[in-house]
């Protein structure tokens, strides 16, 4: 098959979708990407890429073809400049893309506009397309952009709709989402529950000096990924100060970088904290398993909401692929994987105070405890997101 995938973020960014890209092409599909000029998380252009030149170029045989789009930059404002434009000049370059392709993947992240781009595509090309659903719209607008205005919400509910309705078929990375989406019209016969996997590079691995030698010593909590509003990162800050008052010294280490990163920072200092928090900024994802190694647990936390129960995050994948012990702060879908395959605690989202019980009962258990909530979290990956298994169920899907 000939498989156009439509996303705003692509290499070199690092998202879950280039991985797929990389699996179908080593099956010997022919994959073109067309995307967005790289500009996540940091908000400003890659180095050499321009808004004013041709970004096009080709990534480990892949084709990609790039639309211009205004930069994320800083604030609310700027952000929704990001999405308008992207749907304006990446519908504009479906029209100078002379391939032919047999289906159109479109991969939803946020925002869901990236659906707008795949419509025009399908109908130029007289392909149907596939919608992958990775937040769920108008939800995410209110639960982690803080938009509460209702003429906005009901006309991303709309567009939505109008995406759905168009899409082939619409895959869902958590069951959770099923009936949401169902919800928001007759969509039952179209949904398919299709989760995400982790990259090959996620695995166990034998902790380095290279990778010690960049964290403290003593027991390590580690949690990777994006400093936002939405991860409820306020919850595992009151939680340290609980455990502190019990006399346990554990470092919490913070890799990634987010808009609420120096409100999370100056929280810490106003607790006393800060001989116990480490925000050590953002590493490439391949180096990820290399710290992920060098630390006693995991850790997996989103706020308080509707939507977030809902959702399964990615990097949970991610923990369970490298073998490690998990501690989540969180509702719904995310939490009954973790007590499911039995590989670590998991308490409620926002529940600082249980959250602090099981960071202390986790320190209390055997090294063998420890070592069998490892093999639980591997087998329950194995079972249930394997990278190849879950290529053999896209493809399925397409050929259909």
């Amino acid at each position: 098959m000939k498989i156009l995938i439509v996303t705003q973020y692509f290499w070199p960014e690092s998202f879950k979708i280039n991985d797929l890209a990389l699996g179908l092409k080593e099956r010997g599909h022919e994959v073109a990407i067309l995307t967005a000029i790289p500009n996540y998380p940091k908000g400003f252009f890659f180095e050499n890429y321009s808004f004013w030149k041709n970004n096009d170029e080709e990534w480990n045989g892949i084709k990609i073809y790039r639309s211009k789009i205004f930069s994320r930059g800083k604030g609310s404002l700027r952000l929704m400049l990001n999405y308008i434009s992207f749907v304006f000049f990446c519908s504009i370059k479906v029209f100078f893309i002379k391939e032919k392709f047999d289906k159109i993947f479109v991969y939803e992240p946020s925002p869901i506009t990236v659906g707008i781009p795949a419509i025009v595509a399908g109908r130029k090309m007289k392909i149907p397309f596939y919608f992958w659903v990775q937040d769920l719209w108008p939800e995410s607008l209110s639960a982690a952009g803080g938009i509460k205005n209702k003429f906005i919400l009901n006309a991303f509910d709309w567009i939505t709709k109008r995406i759905y309705r168009n899409a082939e078929k619409i895959l869902v990375q958590s069951k959770g989402f099923e009936d949401y989406i169902n919800g928001q019209g007759d969509f039952k016969s179209k949904l398919i529950y299709y989760p995400n996997s982790a990259e090959n590079l996620y695995k166990p691995l034998i902790p380095t000096v290279e990778y010690e030698s960049k964290l403290p010593e003593g027991f390590k909590l580690l949690f990777a990924g994006n400093l936002g509003e939405a991860q409820g990162i306020d919850t595992l800050i009151e939680a340290a100060e609980i455990v502190k008052e019990n006399n346990i010294e554990v470092n919490w280490i913070f890799l990634g970088d987010g808009r609420q990163k120096q409100y999370y920072i100056n929280k810490v200092k106003e607790k006393g904290l800060e001989s116990n928090f480490y925000f050590l900024g953002s590493f490439p994802a391949d180096t990820m398993p290399s710290f992920f190694c060098c630390s006693d647990a995991l850790i997996v936390s989103l706020k308080k909401d509707k939507i977030f129960s809902l959702t399964i995050p990615s990097k949970l994948q991610s923990y369970l692929a490298c073998g490690k012990p998990i501690l989540a702060s969180l509702d719904g879908e995310g939490a009954k994987i973790v007590q499911e395959s039995k590989a670590g605690f998991a308490s409620p989202a926002e529940d600082a105070q249980t959250f602090a019980a099981n960071v202390i009962k986790f320190y209390n258990l055997s090294l063998k405890e420890r070592a069998q909530m490892q093999e639980n979290a591997l087998e329950y990956f194995k079972n249930e997101f394997e990278r190849e298994k879950l290529i053999d169920k896209l493809l399925e899907i397409l050929k259909k």
